[in-house]
């Protein structure tokens, strides 16, 4: 399968790594005029990037073949075109109309290539032609105002989070094009935005205002419909854990751990509802309860009652982990990325994916090689 990436930063290329990973061969194409993805220079103060690649850039670009161009030049175009003959999928991230003054946006592809299946992220969908960018849209679209503690600001998600919203709705329809076509024959256009993925994903705190009339406040790591799910305490070793106390057993088994099985049958704390309307009395008992244990043998001890608790990880812990360690993509002296293909598919070994290319560096292959074949 041929990928062919017209995207930059994180939503449309972490959809094309994701394919790279599948075995796909994904061309990214590299804007000559700007000198390229402009996540390569997006540093960290002190970074020293090898080869344009940056920490940024290394995030979602993993097993791709670089070509440079300018297609606003003829010779340029037309060799983006040939490739987009032969391709299988389009990824594309212009807004509304660009792509159609630069020729290639999906109609004029398609002549091309009748079978072609072209992702488009936008930021607005396709009547507003402001750009999308991943902080505004999440303050738009009501995350900075969910997030945060409660005396505190709005808050921004320490990832793009809506691009990565998109990103997963656009592998979704893609992936349902590709099936549509060997069924018809024929590609077609699959079009998401940023503030539609982001929508979409408000899920039961959009629906608690559509249903109950709730509007979500700010409540920290809190869940306003589950007592104690989210909330984080503090040990006596001063680790941290979090709780996700999602039925009326599990805290059952919680309060016996905690030694104080009394607790789970207060009528104020023995059903969730009961403890959603005594949510701070819930939280004092709990806090002072925890603050006598060391976090590693109570989570053990939690784990075993199959009680949902875990530790709160910083991210060189997170990657301490076996399991999160088998999701690195790695090459030796070089930068390490994170796999965007977070499945297993029985019968299937990963290959291995290549590091992230630097600005053109298979200029001469692709162009050579895909758009003058036959």
């Amino acid at each position: 399968m041929l990928v062919l990436e017209l995207a930059s930063v994180l939503a449309g290329p972490s959809v094309g790594q994701f394919f790279a990973e599948l075995g796909a061969t994904v061309v990214k194409l590299e804007n000559a005029a700007t000198g390229g993805d402009v996540t390569r220079s997006w540093k960290l103060a002190g970074e020293q990037a090898r080869g344009g690649v940056s920490a940024y850039f290394s995030a979602a670009n993993w097993g791709k073949l670089s070509v440079g161009l300018d297609i606003t030049q003829p010779h340029a175009l037309q060799a983006v075109h040939k490739l987009a003959a032969k391709a299988d999928v389009i990824i594309a991230s212009y807004k509304p109309g660009d792509a159609e003054k630069l020729q290639v946006d999906y109609h004029t592809l398609a002549q091309l290539n009748p079978r072609l299946v072209y992702g488009h992220i936008t930021g607005y969908g396709l009547e507003d032609q402001r750009a999308g960018y991943d902080a505004v849209v999440q303050a738009e679209s009501g995350f900075m105002h969910m997030n945060g503690s409660p005396d505190g600001p709005p808050t921004k998600m320490p990832v793009a989070l809506v691009d990565l919203l998109a990103a997963h709705q656009l592998k979704e329809g893609i992936l349902t094009a590709l099936i549509q076509r060997g069924c018809t024959g024929k590609g077609s256009y699959v079009q998401v935005s940023l503030f539609d993925a982001a929508v979409s994903a408000l899920a039961n705190q959009g629906t608690n205002y559509l249903v109950a009339g709730h509007n979500p406040q700010r409540m920290g790591s809190e869940h306003p419909n589950i007592v104690p799910y989210g909330s984080v305490y503090t040990c006596k070793d001063g680790l941290q854990l979090v709780l996700a106390i999602g039925d009326d057993r599990q805290f059952k088994r919680l309060c016996r751990v905690l030694g104080d099985a009394a607790l789970a049958d207060n009528p104020d704390y023995a059903t969730n509802s009961a403890r959603v309307q005594h949510r701070s009395a819930v939280n004092q008992q709990l806090k002072q309860l925890i603050r006598q244990q060391e976090r590693d043998g109570l989570l053990r001890e939690l784990h075993r009652l199959h009680v949902p608790a875990g530790a709160v990880n910083s991210v060189p812990e997170v990657f301490e982990q076996p399991q999160a360690r088998r999701m690195l993509l790695t090459q030796p002296n070089g930068p390490s990325g994170i796999r965007q293909v977070a499945f297993v598919v029985e019968g299937t070994a990963a290959e291995t994916v290549t590091p992230p290319p630097a600005f053109a560096q298979h200029q001469a292959q692709v162009l050579d090689n895909l758009a003058d074949t036959p």
